[in-house]
């Protein structure tokens, strides 16, 4: 009796570690292939700016304004003394 059990244990192991195996090869291959197929049919376009003769090419304010991270965490730190001094009072 013991030996029956063992066994449908181990043709149910091996049956659900089947299915899950052929269920991520698919997952795989059907990824791979949709990936292909938009990269083949539905190329992403460059973005080039249109820049009239005379003009001078749009600047990219982000690069210019950021601030630097160091800066942002001392800010956050001091911000955060600051609220822990005014609750212990």
């Amino acid at each position: 009796m013991d030996g029956d059990i063992v066994e449908q244990g181990l043709e149910l192991m091996l049956f659900g570690m089947g299915t899950v195996v052929v269920f991520l090869t698919l997952l795989i291959i059907v990824t791979t292939a949709m990936s292909w197929f938009l990269g083949r049919y539905l190329p992403e376009e460059a973005q080039v700016p249109i820049v009239s003769a005379g003009q001078t090419p749009p600047v990219n304010r982000a690069k210019h304004n950021q601030v630097p991270p160091i800066a942002v965490i001392t800010a956050a730190i001091h911000q955060h003394r600051s609220n822990n001094k005014k609750r212990s009072s």
